[in-house]
């Protein structure tokens, strides 16, 4: 009995499927984009896409348009880096949580576009929220982590529009939350 999929389509054989096809000899997955290849190049690797945690979906497509809830900087299905910036957060580790969050932003992109990361993706907005004391007004050096990697791997359709915000707390005591707007085609 053929294994079926949500509305009872079968699965195809994996034979008939060739984005698990294994590495030709040039040591390249045949669908890889030029997007993936990149990633690769920097030596990143995209997490699993994080569910989420309340009534709310992850992604939403509208039109060519791919809208991106809050990311947290999740590492091996936790938050990586917790506290506020200004007390127990230092400036690296907020950077390398803005870093985490926007590969988990492209990591949610990908699975709003079937599986890959396609050509002719653009990022238009992120949205940035920095746990810190009041006293903190490092805001853009930290959201720079993610706005650095995002053009590191889309080169000028990387640059964005972007806001970067301080706040009290974040959900799971995150040091950083970062949503984004990207538009495909």
């Amino acid at each position: 009995m053929p294994l079926l999929l949500a509305g009872g389509a079968p699965l195809a054989p994996l034979a008939t499927r060739p984005y698990l096809a294994m590495p030709s000899g040039s040591g390249e997955y045949p669908t890889m984009s030029a997007l993936e290849r990149r990633l690769t190049e920097l030596g990143l690797s995209l997490p699993s896409p994080a569910a989420p945690a309340a009534n709310y979906v992850p992604w939403r497509r509208a039109g060519s348009q791919i809208l991106i809830a809050g990311q947290l900087p999740m590492e091996a299905g936790r938050v990586a880096v917790t506290g506020r910036l200004g007390h127990d957060v230092t400036l690296d580790e907020g950077q390398r949580a803005a870093r985490l969050c926007a590969l988990n932003i492209l990591a949610q992109v990908k699975a709003a576009c079937d599986g890959t990361l396609p050509d002719g993706l653009a990022c238009l907005r992120l949205g940035a929220f920095v746990a810190c004391t009041p006293a903190f007004t490092d805001h853009p050096k930290v959201v720079n982590g993610a706005s650095d990697l995002i053009v590191a791997v889309l080169g000028d359709a990387g640059r964005h529009a972007r806001f970067a915000v301080g706040v009290a707390s974040l959900p799971l005591g995150a040091a950083v939350e970062i949503d984004a707007t990207f538009s495909v085609g």
